[in-house]
Parts: structure tokens; sequence; C-alpha cells
């Protein structure tokens, strides 16, 4: 399985909710709190190609995008093999 990183906040509810997904899948991911990091948003933005709101979820080298984006993966059936690959 892919690697899978999240920028997040703890605040936020899309943000709980991917990570919710995703640990119904059994998928583990890292986690960078920007809240907490805040020199880590820089960076989330630069990968994200200037996204700025949370959360950002990559995949592998994969930019998936917003909570909305990774539920949409779910219902097309092609998360779990975007993991896998």
């Amino acid at each position: 399985m892919k690697p899978v990183e999240l920028y997040t906040s703890p605040l936020c509810g899309f943000c709980h909710s991917a990570k919710r997904l995703l640990k119904q899948k059994g998928v583990k991911f890292s986690e960078v709190n920007v809240l907490a990091q805040p020199g880590r948003k820089a960076e989330m933005i630069k990968r994200a190609n200037g996204g700025r709101t949370v959360p950002q979820i990559f995949i592998g080298d994969t930019h998936v995008g917003g909570c909305d984006d990774l539920y949409a993966l779910e219902k097309a059936g092609r998360l779990d093999a975007l993991l896998s690959k």
C-alpha cells in the first residue's frame, strides 16, 4: 500500500471525515497538523499546487485534493486501486 499523508487541522470537520473514511478502510496514514506546525502550511500549499484549505490528501506522489475528492474516488470505486498501485 502506498503511503498516505494528510495535512489537517483539529478544528476541521472535513479533516475528521477524511480520516474516518481512511480508518474504516484500514488505511494507515501520517498527519501534519498545520495549526500545531504552522511552518508546514507553506509546504502543504506548494505540494498541493496552491491549495490552501485542509485537508490536503496525498497518496504516494498523487495529490488527491480534499475530503470531497477522497469520497468521490471512493464512490467511483477508484480509491482502492490508487491505494494499492
